[in-house]
């Protein structure tokens, strides 16, 4: 065949799973040499001690790194290869998603304005929900109207946190 190992894996297209441990959680990682596909949080007694010690596949080590630079407050933006499976309607809002800046929110009705249908709330709001790349992709900064946090998949608790993580309230001096 004649084929290089590096080369063979690349075209084995299998996919692979990675466990990471974050402030917020195991976040779950899975991708192949196309692109990173999910990244989940998952409760840290969900997830056995057994997944940690194995080795990080190559297709998700810059995965893994990066969120390591975000969550170190070292990294304000993801530049990986995403490759994440959905509608071309929900694909379409994802990538709007990645045009919200670090530390900054949107409501869902400024989402749906920006996707030129203000009338597509409600599927903004479901495409959101069905985000399968968390934090990388920041359905995390899409709030409520009214600046209610509303609606986050990891639980609001996790969406707090995020946004706080962002945008930390700074000390002002009384003087």
């Amino acid at each position: 065949m004649g084929l290089k190992a590096e080369s063979y894996q690349k075209n084995n297209l299998q996919t692979q799973t990675t466990y990471y441990k974050t402030p917020i959680g195991t976040a779950k990682i899975v991708g192949d040499f196309n692109g990173i596909q999910a990244v989940s949080v998952l409760d840290n007694d969900e997830v056995s001690e057994e997944l940690f010690k194995k080795e990080t596949p190559k297709c998700l080590q810059d995965c893994v790194q990066q969120l390591k630079e975000y969550f170190n407050g070292e990294r304000t933006h993801f530049n990986l290869t995403i490759n994440p499976k959905g509608t071309t309607f929900q694909k379409k809002v994802w990538k709007a998603l990645l045009e919200i800046p670090y530390g900054k929110t949107r409501s869902y009705l400024e989402q749906s304005k920006a996707l030129g249908d203000v009338k597509a709330l409600r599927a903004v709001a479901s495409a959101n929900g069905k985000n399968p790349l968390w934090i990388v992709i920041p359905c995390h900064r899409v709030i409520g109207s009214d600046g209610a946090l509303t609606g986050y998949a990891g639980g609001i608790w996790r969406k707090k946190w995020l946004l706080a993580h962002e945008n930390p309230v700074k000390q002002q001096s009384l003087f």
